[in-house]
């Protein structure tokens, strides 16, 4: 459905993204403490893949029973591992857990309610799904300093760490589908100011223009 068709809408549903190690999950809670709606996608996926669930299953029949622990869990370190290296593998868990993570998206916003709804998406860029939302937020921050969080919260040196960063969109393709970008390369409290006033606007949403 295009931005155009869902004019009308009451709720606006506003896309959060932005590059591993960007401060997302820093921003989410920001927006929460002002009382914003919040979906996170990454939990939803962890919570279609609980063990004896049908994608858990589809999981072991399409790319490996390996990536099932002994207690029937989830081994999500090896399968993250398995479909960075492997197109193959990696397309085929998007076909199983997109449509059940849009799914489950829907079932939230709509018991959610509320002006507006943060929706933590961070692969937005690389599934090219930024036209199922009102607006794009992007969290964005240098590359130097992207590297360096990466590497301090996972501990991995730098050439691992810009593995990781490579394998998703650049900088410059998430930046080229945002409508709203807050800039995460100071202080936490350099955050604050412009969730406030991205808040305010949003509250105002749909109709808000840069």
């Amino acid at each position: 459905m295009a931005r155009a068709e869902r004019a009308a809408r009451t709720i606006s549903r506003i896309a959060l993204t932005g590059g591993i190690a960007s401060g997302k999950s820093t921003v989410a809670a920001l927006f929460g403490a002002l009382g914003a709606r919040l979906i996170d996608t990454d939990r939803i996926a962890r919570d279609v893949v609980v063990p004896g669930s049908a994608a858990l299953r589809q999981i072991g029949e399409r790319i490996g029973t390996r990536f099932v622990d002994a207690e029937g869990a989830l081994d999500r370190a090896a399968l993250r591992e398995h479909v960075f290296v492997n197109a193959d593998a990696r397309a085929d868990l998007e076909a199983i857990l997109h449509p059940l993570i849009r799914e489950q998206v829907a079932e939230h916003s709509a018991r959610l309610g509320g002006p507006y709804q943060l929706i933590a998406v961070p692969l937005l860029a690389e599934t090219g799904t930024w036209g199922d939302y009102d607006r794009v937020l992007v969290v964005d921050c240098e590359p130097a300093q992207q590297r360096l969080r990466l590497m301090l919260r996972d501990g991995l040196d730098e050439a691992a760490a810009q593995r990781v960063i490579a394998a998703q969109a650049s900088r410059e393709a998430r930046l080229a589908i945002a409508d709203d970008v807050i800039t995460n390369d100071g202080e936490v409290s350099h955050l604050a100011p412009q969730v406030e006033r991205l808040h305010k606007a949003y509250l105002g949403a749909p109709g808000y223009a840069k």
